[in-house]
């Protein structure tokens, strides 16, 4: 009897390791799956760099792929002291941080009428602003710039921050009103009863709870702003108010291009935006799963 009752303990040890055995190998696949996925993702950032310290020569064919053979860190010196790339880097800070901090505050407010105070007419109201993520940047150029031309406003910091913030502001609502569902309204009537106000209860208690999606209105519009062209080229002509994208535009020359240095402004250009994902990584991921677990 106590060898026929070993036999199904046996066998049960035995299929045990093989789940162990085959789920160890799907995990190696997996491991190796998500290695090559993340350098055919930072295949292009080494391709900049690597680019950015080349010589016409290499870049032409010579080297393509591979580390340069010469390091021209000069690329740098000429990125930045050619065609006031220092000040077109500042005017790209000056709106974009203005635009991002636009179009936070309104969708932030916008949001919070449409979902925490009943009025007539929010639900219309809403739709209206969904109704710009249907527009068109190249079917609003011409019309923007006769706008902004009555108005005096070309050639200004404002002619871009506020298209910049205008054009954010539908997809900052839709983030922020997804997320601003979620929170409970019994939280809305306990400060209510505490004695906070509308303004009280959005700023201490709202607010607090829509970090995540603040660092993802803030990442989404950052990239928006800080990398467009075309309304930057068509609304500034003035070179003290152009901004990097249409700066580093200028590097290229009219017969020949120097595309060190082209290259090095684009890592310039690019620095900022992995720092910005860096310090907000985490409150992006926690967007991701915001909402995914009911307490």
């Amino acid at each position: 009897m106590a060898k026929t009752e070993a036999k199904p303990q046996m066998k049960y040890d035995l299929d045990k390791y093989q789940v162990k055995k085959t789920n160890k190998v799907a995990r190696v696949f997996i491991y190796i799956g998500l290695i090559v996925w993340a350098l055919i993702d930072l295949f292009p950032i080494y391709w900049m760099f690597t680019f950015s310290l080349k010589s016409n020569d290499e870049v032409y064919g010579m080297n393509v792929m591979g580390l340069p053979k010469h390091w021209l860190w000069s690329n740098y010196t000429r990125a930045l002291t050619t065609g006031n790339m220092p000040l077109y880097f500042l005017n790209s800070i000056i709106v974009t941080v203005a635009a991002i901090a636009i179009s936070l505050v309104a969708a932030m407010m916008a949001t919070y009428a449409m979902t925490r105070i009943v009025w007539k007419g929010r639900n219309l109201m809403n739709s209206f602003f969904m109704l710009g993520l249907t527009i068109p940047i190249h079917a609003s150029i011409v019309p923007i710039f006769i706008t902004l031309s009555k108005l005096h406003m070309v050639n200004s910091y404002l002619s871009l921050i506020l298209p910049y913030a205008a054009f954010s502001l539908p997809m900052a609502i839709l983030i922020c009103t997804g997320f601003m569902n979620d929170i409970p309204h019994e939280l809305d009537e306990a400060a209510c009863i505490d004695g906070c106000g509308l303004w009280k209860t959005f700023f201490y208690v709202i607010i607090p709870l829509m970090k995540p999606a603040l660092s993802t209105i803030t990442i989404y519009s950052f990239l928006q702003c800080w990398n467009e062209l075309m309304f930057a080229n068509v609304f500034i002509s003035k070179d003290s108010l152009k901004t990097l994208p249409v700066g580093i535009q200028a590097l290229s020359g009219q017969h020949t291009t120097d595309w060190g240095p082209i290259g090095a402004a684009l890592v310039i250009a690019t620095f900022p935006t992995l720092i910005a994902y860096v310090f907000l990584s985490k409150k992006i991921q926690e967007s991701f799963i915001a909402g995914a677990v009911k307490g």
